[in-house]
């Protein structure tokens, strides 16, 4: 690939999300934090994209630095749009509630908008570092609470994740320390419903 191609390649741009500044039960300094990694992920991932873009594709095997940057990228792509899908998905405008459409949804699967909340952050409870995502299967129209350790493992393949929740330490430690609950609670307050009810049916 020429210097010209790969100039060409337009990179990928953090978004602004300082208008979450503010949201209730998070400090700005939480939130701050937050966005300066999310925009590591965004820059690791050019960098990354980049470099594997100009290494020789043809060796065989490959390489051992083209092994592990190719591992890498998984890494670092899923860490920046994980980030975008949790800040997309949180307001700082209280009182919102679900919308008629997903209170359906989650209502047909769990059996009440309740038990799919009270599953949805018992998941959260977790023990460890990961995601938790609400995805929905386009094929069967089924909804899932899914876990996703790291950024990587226990992705539903061809799912649409319809909320996204950050339950790293960094998404809570600097404003509740360990109690993961209080900052679970937090966020569902945060949850930009609008926002998710447009994924549901998009």
């Amino acid at each position: 690939m020429t210097t010209a191609t790969l100039e060409s390649i337009k990179a990928f741009e953090a978004k602004n999300y300082d208008h979450l500044l503010g949201t209730p039960g998070f400090s700005d300094k939480l939130l701050t934090n937050h966005f300066k990694l999310y925009q590591g992920y965004v820059t690791n991932t050019n960098t990354v994209s980049h470099k594997l873009k100009e290494m020789d594709t043809k060796a065989s095997p490959p390489t051992p630095e083209y092994s592990e940057l190719k591992r890498r990228f998984g890494w670092e792509f899923n860490g920046m749009r994980l980030h975008e899908y949790y800040f997309d998905n949180m307001t700082k405008e209280t009182g919102k509630v679900p919308g008629a459409k997903f209170s359906e949804a989650v209502t047909q699967a769990f059996g009440s908008i309740d038990r799919w909340k009270d599953d949805f952050l018992s998941t959260g409870s977790l023990r460890g570092i990961g995601w938790v995502v609400l995805y929905k299967d386009p094929q069967s129209g089924r909804i899932f609470n899914t876990w996703v350790d790291e950024h990587a493992l226990g992705h539903l393949a061809g799912c649409t994740p319809l909320l996204v929740l950050d339950v790293f330490e960094h998404a809570f430690i600097t404003d509740y320390g360990l109690d993961r609950k209080s900052y679970l609670n937090a966020f569902y307050s945060a949850i930009n419903w609008e926002t998710v009810s447009k994924r549901l049916v998009s």
